[in-house]
């Protein structure tokens, strides 16, 4: 229930940014890789004199209040001025993600009504060819090459129906809006005087795991929420040094920096994830949020480096064990013996000081969202000494709805809720959200936007939830993703998968199948860099990925864990069959959101004739 409004003490995010700006100009803001690799800073002032020429430059275009304005790029810092130039022009920002195949990027494009694309590149603005656009604007590039193929794409159409776009470069369009301002200086002020907190701000696709993406209206009160909010409980402070590499098409990315404008946090900006690793070491970061699979990525490489001999794994193995006696125990409210407390301070020294290590070695914080996360390691970066916080949110909610807090986690959980929100759990089991940051509607779509809230104005997230006493909320599954098997017993799939991520190190991703079935399957993608570093220690090194994960060694691995596994679950829940695919699953091949969750009925799709196979009894049964 709803105990006191929470004070939100701006109009807008624009507003949220000039207060900002203004408090502290000189702080250090967003840093970026410069030239030379190394990280180069900006002040909040100099972030307000950049976005600023930016909003100019799109009032130059024709850009108008509450106009649309796609961005179509990776997270990096022209992404995040970009964005704010937007906000300052008082229009919304539209996001697409670099990867998004033509066909989607040109329907979110179009149907967001877009005016203007500023993209990464030219290669991905040709991702929209043919869809109306007053300009284009590049962040990478030459313009006059850009535009040189718009007018070739143009001419080549069908009887020359479409018109070249014209073509700038991101910098370019700084120019003319610092040109602009210099002849008047009070522009933008005047902008954003008159934006609302009820005016719209984002329209984020849900990228889904069916059917059309729908577009989600968000306003500014909402994303000012959020900004407050994640304050409030110590998941910023703004004595951070936050690392962003989430893409900031995603809701998720969008609040963060909500947060980090309200609390003045400061934060490097670089999405390259070939390079989190160097850049862990290199920005030694206090604050982190990622999806599971970064989480998963980080105890799969701990556990498997671990066990390249055996003193090493004997000794993990113990460090391990009496971590997770001192969190249980923790957890449980019970006290902590001398002893254990001893034991682990030596363990720690031996194993976990190197993990942390690896991560920067100033880790005060790390999120994980946007997927569920398997409680075991969950409680394995806690034995470790690892604030890992789990979170819950959805796109509809502008991302950060609950999470767990600094000193008070819950492991199992995804927290408490944040500010005022409202949540209660309906009839079903289906958790549902009232509060400012719940979207206005679904773009153009008026009877999918009316399904989705109750007659009181309640959202209807689609996920099974329990509150317990102390508001703390424990998500079992996706309402639409619960199995049930032909013998009517429902299974929750996600919590089958992530127990077994935590029994098998080497494994990537997990799709359990059952629907309609007698009995439950599951498909398996192997990690690459895990299973080809436990293959290095056998007969099977040097080989490359796709023999050893045909090979019997390896099915006899992952059959000894699903053996584990089925010893944690009711009879109706266990594995009895399960194929290992030739390869991963990607966002590339459709089978991943950007965010990382799993499309089921696309993978299903993808792999019915393993599916078949499993149930045809062609296989051999554990």
């Amino acid at each position: 229930m709803l105990d006191m409004a929470m004070t939100v003490p701006y109009r807008s995010i624009p507003d949220m940014f000039f207060q900002r700006a203004a408090s502290t100009p000189d702080r250090r803001a967003f840093g970026h890789p410069g030239p030379d690799g190394e990280p180069e800073w900006l002040t909040w002032a100099r972030v307000k004199q950049r976005a600023t020429a930016i909003a100019a430059g799109l009032i130059g275009l024709g850009v108008a209040p509450e106009d649309r304005v796609a961005i179509m790029a990776g997270t990096r810092l022209d992404w995040v001025l970009a964005d704010l130039g937007v906000m300052c022009a008082g229009a919304a920002t539209t996001t697409v993600y670099p990867a998004t195949e033509p066909e989607e990027a040109a329907y979110i494009v179009a149907d967001s009504g877009a005016r203007v694309l500023i993209a990464e590149n030219a290669k991905h603005a040709a991702k929209v060819h043919g869809v109306p656009l007053d300009a284009v604007v590049l962040m990478d590039g030459e313009a006059a090459t850009a535009a040189a193929e718009s007018t070739e794409r143009a001419e080549s159409s069908p009887d020359n129906a479409a018109e070249p776009v014209p073509t700038i470069l991101l910098a370019e369009l700084e120019r003319r809006g610092a040109a602009a301002l210099a002849a008047d200086a009070g522009l933008i002020d005047r902008v954003i005087q008159r934006v609302r907190p009820d005016q719209l701000a984002t329209l984020i696709y849900t990228s889904g795991t069916t059917g059309r993406p729908k577009g989600v209206e968000l306003l500014h009160l909402g994303w000012c929420w959020e900004g407050v909010a994640q304050l409030m409980d110590d998941l910023m402070v703004p004595e951070d040094l936050h690392f962003l590499w989430l893409p900031l098409s995603h809701s998720f990315g969008k609040t963060l920096l909500c947060g980090v404008i309200h609390g003045g946090v400061v934060t490097y900006v670089d999405g390259r994830v070939d390079e989190i690793v160097p850049n862990l070491a290199r920005i030694r970061p206090t604050l982190m949020c990622a999806a599971p699979r970064v989480f998963e990525k980080v105890y799969n490489g701990t556990v498997t480096t671990a066990h390249a001999n055996p003193v090493t794994a004997k000794i993990f193995a113990w460090a391990v064990r009496v971590g997770l006696d001192v969190v249980r125990r923790q957890q449980a409210g019970r006290p902590v013996p001398v002893h254990l407390a001893v034991q682990r301070a030596i363990s720690d020294r031996l194993v976990f000081a190197k993990l942390r290590a690896k991560l920067g070695g100033r880790m005060r914080a790390m999120v994980s969202g946007s997927a569920p996360l398997s409680r075991e390691i969950a409680e394995f970066f806690a034995a470790a000494r690892l604030t890992l916080l789990e979170g819950y949110g959805l796109t509809e909610a502008s991302a950060g709805d609950f999470c767990n807090r600094p000193g008070r986690p819950r492991i199992g959980t995804v927290g408490t809720r944040l500010g005022d929100l409202e949540c209660r759990i309906n009839e079903d089991g289906e958790v549902l959200l009232r509060g400012a940051p719940v979207m206005r509607a679904y773009h153009n779509l008026p009877d999918e936007t009316a399904a989705v809230f109750t007659p009181d104005g309640y959202f209807r997230t689609g996920d099974i939830g329990e509150l317990d006493a102390d508001g703390y909320l424990r998500i079992t599954d996706r309402k639409k993703d619960l199995i049930k098997t032909s013998g009517g017993k429902y299974v929750a799939p996600t919590h089958v998968e992530g127990l077994f991520k935590a029994i098998c190190p080497y494994v990537s991703q997990v799709v359990v199948v059952g629907q309609a079935r007698n009995y439950c399957t599951m498909l398996l993608s192997m990690d690459p860099d895990a299973i080809v570093s436990w293959a290095a220690n056998g007969p099977l090194a040097g080989r490359p990925y796709s023999e050893i994960v045909v090979s019997p060694q390896v099915h006899e691995l992952v059959a000894a864990c699903v053996k584990e596994l089925n010893g944690k679950l009711n009879r109706w829940e266990t594995i009895k069959k399960f194929t290992i695919l030739p390869r991963d699953l990607s966002i590339e091949d459709g089978e991943l959101t950007p965010s990382l969750k799993i499309k089921r009925r696309v993978v299903e799709r993808s792999f019915a004739g393993q599916i078949e196979e499993m149930y045809a009894g062609t296989l051999a049964e554990l």
